[in-house]
């Protein structure tokens, strides 16, 4: 039995000292293969206790010592090991690969975003409503088809009828959109209106979005109130200048035409629309001649939060000119504050006319996805024809609730002295939103 142990000795000590011999001869710069009697000599070395190749072979250990040795071996690795974690605790981090790595950031840059969408921000809309609405989009998250939808009840009682209410579909669109590389298209139409078709337009771009060619039915490039989005609008209506002017004398609006636009986005954010668009219906209902319109925007000295526009408008632009206007507008949005402006002049056929709009705005939020926005707003229009002069005003105010930007309830009341009107009327009004 006692051989027996100093044999198995033997052996383990071999076993290491051959392990050990391998570097030390690499180390050693041995340059040839070792031959047969080298072995042979290193295996006699080995047995009698000497030195082979600079190593000293391990002193061979006695079965208490090897098991202290084992148990200064499993010592060392469990401190070269990392504590076993505690019930609970997070695992340790693993840095991704290169490719993990931008994907992940991506993630969560994309969650981030959509995290922070808060209520009053701007979110997918038609571009019908707002052609900028995919410009600031990530490629990667813009969707080659988009259905678009909105539907809105409004509850109304008018002083001029003896506050009698009256119920109705204030708005019920639906629309598909399709965005490509160079290409977009939308169709809409509103199931509450009268001329059901809303937008029908083909926009053609270049790579950096810069020039752009519209063709077919969308908005002219006219009033600053026309060409905002009517979710984005925080009343229930356009205003009496805006009916006014588009809707009683035909002046801007949704038109067949055609229209260019040059956006500069390093030159003050300068935006150029101008385009021919079909003419209005005369009271005989025939058909005139092409308007023209056009609108200039710029933020000055890239001052993020003022936005200043001048556009014009005119009516049978290549014959008579009847009608025409012009209108400059401003707007600043500057900590939860926005402040909008418009003065315009011009010319009706019963004469000239001025209008002033402004229009403020506050969002507080309420948690992370609520929001109360108050608001208030004056209009004013003024009649300066030879054989019809009149003024007329509007008073606003209210409040909205947001729910992110995909409901809405407004409460509203109105004073207001309509062309036509002997004398102001009072009007509250609740309306409820909501949009996919």
């Amino acid at each position: 039995m006692g051989g027996w142990r100093v044999d198995e000795r033997t052996r383990r000590g071999l076993l290491v000292a051959i392990l050990l011999g391998i570097p030390a001869s690499v180390n050693a710069g041995t340059t040839g293969p070792r031959t047969e009697e080298r072995a042979t000599q290193a295996e006699d070395d080995l047995l009698s206790g000497g030195v082979v190749d600079g190593v000293e072979p391990p002193e061979l250990l006695l079965p208490e010592e090897d098991d202290a040795a084992s148990s200064s071996l499993e010592g060392a690795m469990a401190q070269a090991l990392p504590p076993p974690a505690a019930p609970g605790a997070q695992p340790p981090s693993v840095n991704p690969l290169p490719g993990e790595a931008d994907a992940e950031k991506e993630r969560r840059d994309a969650e981030k975003r959509q995290q922070q969408q808060r209520p009053g921000q701007p979110q997918d809309d038609s571009l019908g409503e707002n052609p900028d609405a995919l410009d600031d989009k990530p490629k990667s998250e813009v969707q080659t088809i988009r259905v678009i939808g909105r539907v809105s009840a409004r509850a109304r009682a008018d002083e001029r009828n003896q506050f009698q209410r009256r119920l109705s579909i204030a708005d019920a669109r639906v629309g598909v959109s399709t965005s490509l590389a160079n290409l977009e298209a939308e169709v809409t139409a509103d199931l509450a209106d009268s001329q059901m078709l809303k937008d029908a337009f083909v926009r053609l771009a270049d790579d950096n979005k810069r020039f752009r060619l519209y063709g077919g039915q969308f908005k002219t490039p006219f009033l600053q109130r026309s060409l905002e989005s009517s979710w984005d609008l925080p009343i229930q209506s356009r205003g009496l200048v805006e009916e006014y002017i588009t809707e009683t004398h035909q002046m801007g609006g949704r038109r067949m035409g055609l229209m260019g636009e040059v956006r500069l986005k390093n030159v003050w954010k300068l935006k150029i629309s101008a385009g021919f668009f079909q003419g209005a219906v005369d009271e005989a209902g025939a058909r005139l001649k092409e308007d023209a319109a056009a609108r200039v925007s710029v933020r000055p000295f890239n001052f993020k939060p003022l936005t200043v526009g001048v556009s014009t408008y005119v009516s049978e632009a290549m014959d008579l000119a009847r009608k025409h206007a012009v209108a400059a507008d401003a707007e600043l949005k500057l900590a939860g504050f926005v402040i909008t402006g418009e003065a315009i002049s011009g010319r009706l056929p019963m004469g000239p006319f001025t209008a002033q709009m402004l229009l403020a705005q506050y969002l507080i939020h309420v948690g992370d996805e609520w929001a109360i926005q108050p608001v208030a707003g004056v209009e004013a229009l003024q009649l300066r024809g030879d054989t019809v002069r009149g003024d007329g005003h509007s008073l606003v105010g209210g409040f909205n609730v947001l729910l992110g930007t995909r409901f809405r309830a407004q409460l509203q009341t109105e004073r207001a002295l309509r062309p036509g009107d002997e004398f102001p009327g009072l009007q509250h009004s609740i309306e409820l939103g909501a949009r996919f």
